[in-house]
């Protein structure tokens, strides 16, 4: 399980809540309301106050990249850090080829993309292949900040598919998403961030 307690990320008031094994928890709220912020201090990758749990295990009481092979982040515009998919991948690993033929092939894919150059390949590929890219290793939970946007309907179809496996598989899934229709989908449970109030000038009162 993972458990937050008194998280403080800006401009949002402390937040507590858990997300059981094998649900997802659907983080909603306008445009600038904090739900990337929130994911990225769960992810450990932002400094914020308070307490993140994951198994009875304090965030901070591991290593920085130890807690994010557990808890993983994948951003609506994810970066790369080669020049081909196939690069980001550890082959060292007996089950890696398996898994990532699988993984491929469940969103649509071709095995051989993964050594097209990046830079030649479509913002829904490069989506996908991330995707791909943070569930291989089987992290516990997976923090996912819009990951269909600009998708078509069946594509979405397949990420929606490839998240309840995640889900069957006993991982837990806070999702940010503008998507009514995927929420109602997969989430088990809901966190509605507001729109933080404009700060207006004059005197302090």
């Amino acid at each position: 399980m993972l458990r937050v307690e008194t998280l403080k990320v800006d401009p949002l008031p402390p937040l507590s809540f858990n997300v059981a094994d094998g649900e997802c928890l659907a983080i909603e709220g306008p445009s600038g309301s904090g739900k990337t912020r929130l994911l990225r201090a769960i992810a450990d990758l932002d400094d914020a106050p308070g307490h993140v749990f994951l198994d009875g295990a304090e965030r901070r009481e591991l290593q920085a990249p130890e807690w994010r092979l557990r808890v993983r982040y994948v951003s609506s515009e994810p970066a790369w850090w080669t020049a081909t998919a196939r690069e980001a991948f550890d082959f060292a690993h007996p089950e890696m080829a398996s898994r990532l033929d699988r993984s491929i092939a469940a969103l649509a894919l071709k095995t051989a993309i993964l050594d097209n150059p990046l830079s030649t390949l479509s913002t829904g590929e490069r989506q996908r292949l991330a995707l791909v890219r943070a569930m291989i290793d089987e992290p516990r939970v997976l923090l996912l900040d819009e990951p269909s946007t600009g998708l078509d309907p069946q594509t979405a179809a397949l990420v929606e598919e490839l998240i309840r496996f995640q889900m069957l598989a006993g991982r837990s899934v806070i999702l940010a998403s503008h998507d009514q229709g995927q929420i109602g989908r997969l989430a088990h449970a809901r966190l509605q961030l507001a729109r933080p109030l404009p700060v207006r000038g004059g005197a302090r009162q």
